[in-house]
């Protein structure tokens, strides 16, 4: 059955479907950079809230600015925009189709329509997932790199931008000067502060073209922290079959994991859902909480997708069974992630980390080594770095990091220790290959990549440790290293 309002009803009954009234929707939120993970996270929010009737005008139109958003767009108009998504637990599976989202902007050169759709009166909240390293931040320095083309580009032409951050300064101008008032941003992405970070990133873009209009919106606009939570599998010919096999024809399927988890800063300038009602939570203290997930599940992603890839292990429930990673995983956490974390109310770290392996463990979520080790260049300075930099401080172990980091290293030499090539998996994988050459015969090599590790190349605590395993991994190989360190 081809996914359609009009074949809602004719879906096998073993899909839920919405039962609220599609058509009297309308919109109050646009949100860029619509992927998976929002459609099975803040949209599945949205869309339970609706279930209790409730807001009905807050309703999602989604947006892009890259070319290949416009795939997604034609597919998600095809099917009137409704996702099929589908929870894959180790026990049993359902599905359930949402239809929260109800339009999608179309996406051109310059984003004319994404700017004027953002400037109308009914959007309420812009929300974003363009990832950790969509954001233009140095991450050794945390702050925002006016150097970038794009950002030069936004900056000289604010009328036609290139970035979801331009075109959201340009609507904001057209905000102002009609009298529509500010909107709140809001950062779904998995970065420590992102609400802090999307509004200097906003701001001092603004600042650049129109230093009034930037003042205007750091007075008006509120951009509240988040922590968002749950294990989206991208979508592949096993995810498109296993649709296809409830008897619906999706032609973006979503699958995600039993468990969710959305703590946000209450911090909304026009108004906002009550996702409260839905198992969101409202929090003075998110820092709290995006700290014990960003560095135990994020660093924990970190920890065994490129050991996972080095050795030819394709998913991440595939390195849960690997006893090595397994045990490296468990070890790293235990020893040198989770003593700089504080318990929050849900959770203790210690449960935390049992939680976190029992998740990456369901065999079901078929989530690649490869789409968590991407972007490694920014999600290691992101994630795993920082423990070891307050490890350091606290005069507590960083071999473990310091391994994973050396792990890291050999990955981006573009080889698995079988001599299978590994294809390009970071924006600036040319540059990191040619690193990772140097740093076989020189590991200080490596850490010279100050927006990674700052000053801990300076640091003989964590560069001795680090050039000891990557010696030991080209001369007897990671598992060796492994071994060495978990004894």
């Amino acid at each position: 059955m081809k996914l359609s309002n009009a074949t809602l009803a004719a879906l096998p009954d073993q899909i839920k479907r919405p039962t609220y009234d599609r058509s009297s929707l309308s919109a109050g939120i646009v949100h860029i950079g619509l992927g998976n993970f929002h459609r099975a996270h803040q949209a599945w929010y949205l869309h339970r809230l609706m279930e209790q009737g409730a807001a009905q005008d807050w309703a999602i139109v989604g947006a892009g600015v890259r070319p290949y958003d416009e795939t997604m767009r034609k597919k998600m108009a095809a099917q009137d925009y409704l996702t099929t998504l589908i929870e894959l637990d180790p026990a049993s599976s359902s599905a359930e189709v949402t239809g929260s989202m109800i339009d999608y902007v179309p996406v051109e050169e310059g984003n004319g329509p994404l700017i004027e759709r953002i400037a109308q009166p009914d959007i309420r909240i812009v929300a974003l997932t363009v990832t950790e390293g969509g954001y233009f931040i140095d991450p050794a320095t945390q702050r925002f790199d006016q150097s970038h083309p794009d950002i030069i580009h936004d900056a000289t032409h604010p009328e036609r931008p290139r970035t979801a951050f331009g075109a959201m300064v340009a609507a904001l101008k057209l905000r102002r000067d009609r009298g529509v008032g500010p909107f709140t941003g809001q950062s779904c992405d998995n970065i420590q502060g992102n609400g802090a970070i999307l509004r200097q990133t906003v701001v001092t873009l603004a600042g650049m073209s129109d230093p009034d209009l930037a003042a205007w919106i750091d007075v008006n606009c509120s951009f509240p922290n988040s922590m968002v939570d749950c294990i989206v599998p991208a979508t592949g010919p096993r995810e498109l079959e296993i649709a296809s096999d409830l008897g619906v024809e999706d032609q973006v399927p979503v699958t995600h994991e039993n468990f969710r988890q959305w703590v946000i800063e209450d911090d909304f300038c026009a108004g906002r859902p009550d996702w409260d009602r839905v198992g969101a939570t409202f929090s003075d203290d998110v820092h709290a909480y995006e700290m014990m997930k960003i560095r135990i599940l994020n660093g924990g992603h970190q920890v065994v997708s490129t050991a996972g890839e080095v050795l030819g292990v394709e998913t991440i429930a595939g390195c849960m069974e690997h006893p090595l990673i397994a045990a490296l995983f468990d070890k790293v956490e235990r020893e040198e992630i989770m003593p700089n974390v504080a318990p929050v109310p849900e959770f203790t770290p210690e449960e935390y980390v049992s939680l976190i392996a029992t998740r990456f463990a369901n065999p079901k979520i078929v989530d690649t080594t490869r789409r968590v080790a991407f972007d490694g260049s920014s999600r290691q300075p992101g994630f795993l770095i920082p423990s070891a930099r307050e490890s350091l401080a606290a005069g507590r172990p960083v071999e473990g990091v310091a391994l994973c980091s050396a792990i890291w290293a050999r990955y981006c030499l573009g080889t698995r220790e079988d001599g299978s090539e590994v294809a390009p998996n970071d924006p600036f994988w040319d540059d990191l290959t040619a690193l990772a050459q140097r740093a076989k015969s020189d590991p200080a090599a490596w850490l010279s990549m100050r927006h990674v590790y700052g000053d801990l190349a300076e640091d003989a605590g964590f560069a001795a440790p680090f050039s000891k395993w990557l010696t030991l991994i080209y001369a007897e190989g990671v598992e060796a290293a492994i071994k060495a360190y978990i004894a």
